[in-house]
């Protein structure tokens, strides 16, 4: 049996394969290959053998089976310390395996096409690919294992320098375990999908790393941002920066809670948002008007906040948003006029996001000390539910008009809630307060003398009657509520005896 060391290369990704193959060759590898790595190599001017020649066996099934063979896995598995092992490969004619570099199938890729269909996911589901990686990484003592092109130059730079540490060899195995898992979650997803099985006994998810971040909520704490492959929907993972800063933890999170409430509304709107409650949000004929009346739903709060908009954001609106100091713009375009005038503030940061909503139904994830707690987002909306009118007195249409802004927006405010709205813009919010009544001083006290004819929505039902006689002291004339306390009838009584029109949803929208 020859003690020339064996390269097996087999790659979907070509990227610098030819560079590394002739590296490999000139440090003395002999190098095996399949199918289209082959045809590379070999016409790179690189000598290299087929998987068929070491097997002894062809190429089967269209492919699919050509490395799952002894001769590849008990060159790969041995453990060269172990002398049995070692008389097996002898005795079988088997070579040693020291290098190996896979990266698999699309597969991702594949399901990310518009029209892919079950058979062509299902080919794409890599078999031989997965179980090389594995069984390489499982010998990483012996046997160095390359999973992403970017590795090569260091897997060859340290091979000049005589071997791969032990320590280069472990770091190179995990990246591997990582890659097989994030692939085979990415499958599990898929086929669980296709099963419609929303909430399995096992929940596998994986997300791909996009940037470290220089710390998390505090300083002491660190972080770093991974998005979900494939996803196409508003997400600030594939949102493309024109100006300003690196985003930090604490930014993404408020920026993606914008972006949550913007996406509410089909007219142009505009949302303000402070540590993850709206403070302004306003709608109107053009950006420029619903920017205007975001900011004087709370011009104080704004102060150091994120706007997120969902037209473009043309010269006038960007003439009013330079006025004072922000942390993110989010939108999706800026005219050639606007980014002339906003990106004189060097640090403000400008972010282009898709304004595209989620076609299905997503999971929020939420971790606790050794858990998680999985659930669908909440995308309930009025269109989902029929009004109850619960007073004597109906709402009118303006009041039905600013009731549905204010139980949108209600919706993504930390609870207890309370938003108080009126033309078209919201005038308080009272958030994450530990009781209802307390959230709604909040808010009536922000609005001041323009709660006089305004509305007020609530998340969730009024548990007694003090939110209402509050509310009627500030002069709301129209209350949105969930509806379903065992005393809604003492808050449907002191609407009718204040004139105050009452619906009810039937929906909660706790947020916690």
């Amino acid at each position: 049996m020859s003690t020339k060391k064996r390269a097996l290369l087999s790659v979907s990704n070509k990227d610098g394969l030819a560079g590394f193959a002739k590296e490999l060759v000139e440090l003395g590898f002999e190098l095996v290959s399949t199918g289209g790595t082959k045809k590379t190599i070999e016409e790179a001017g690189i000598p290299v053998l087929s998987i068929s020649e070491i097997t002894e066996f062809p190429e089967i099934m269209d492919g699919r089976v050509k490395t799952l063979h002894p001769s590849v896995h008990g060159g790969l598995l041995a453990k060269r310390k172990n002398e049995d092992h070692m008389k097996q490969l002898e005795e079988l004619d088997i070579h040693t395996i020291d290098l190996v570099a896979v990266n698999l199938y699309p597969f991702k890729e594949t399901i990310a096409k518009p029209d892919v269909t079950e058979a062509d996911a299902i080919e794409n589901v890599d078999i031989g690919g997965p179980t090389m990686l594995r069984s390489a990484a499982k010998s990483f003592q012996d046997v160095a294992v390359v999973v992403d092109p970017s590795d090569y130059d260091s897997v060859i730079s340290g091979l000049k320098a005589g071997e791969l540490s032990y320590e280069a060899r472990r770091k190179l195995a995990a990246k591997v375990f990582r890659h097989t898992a994030n692939y085979d979650a990415m499958i599990a997803e898929y086929f669980s999908t296709l099963t419609e099985e929303t909430y399995p006994e096992t929940y596998s998810v994986t997300y791909e790393k996009v940037q470290s971040l220089r710390y998390g909520e505090n300083p002491h704490q660190t972080a770093s941002f991974y998005q979900k492959a494939n996803y196409e929907g508003a997400s600030l993972a594939n949102a493309k920066q024109l100006n300003g800063k690196e985003l930090s933890y604490n930014n993404i999170q408020d920026a993606n809670a914008a972006l949550e409430v913007v996406l509410e509304f089909d007219q142009p709107a505009a949302v303000a948002m402070k540590h993850m409650n709206p403070c302004g949000v306003g709608t109107g004929e053009k950006i420029a008007d619903a920017y205007q009346k975001a900011y004087e739903g709370d011009p104080m709060s704004i102060f150091g906040g994120i706007v997120a908009l969902n037209r473009e954001v043309d010269e006038e609106t960007a003439v009013k948003l330079k006025e004072i100091f922000l942390e993110i713009i989010i939108a999706p375009s800026f005219s050639q006029e606007a980014l002339d005038i906003l990106t004189k503030k060097k640090n403000l940061r400008l972010l282009e996001v898709t304004m595209k909503k989620p076609e299905a139904q997503t999971h929020k994830l939420t971790s606790v000390q050794g858990g998680l707690l999985v659930q669908d987002t909440d995308q309930g909306s009025l269109s989902d539910v029929e009004l109850e009118v619960a007073t004597d007195r109906e709402p009118t249409e303006q009041e039905l008009e600013d009731l549905a802004l204010g139980w949108k927006v209600v919706k993504h405010v930390k609870s207890n809630a309370i938003v108080v709205a009126k033309s078209d813009h919201t005038l308080g919010v009272g958030a994450g307060q530990m009781n209802r009544v307390g959230a709604a001083k909040i808010a009536l006290e922000q609005a001041g003398e323009k709660a006089k004819g305004a509305i007020l929505a609530s998340d969730a039902f009024f548990p007694m009657p003090d939110t209402v006689e509050t509310a009627a002291q500030a002069g709301i004339s129209a209350i949105i509520q969930p509806g379903g306390s065992k005393r809604d009838q003492d808050s449907i009584d002191a609407c009718n005896e204040h004139g105050i029109a009452m619906v009810f949803t039937k929906m909660r929208h706790f947020k916690h």
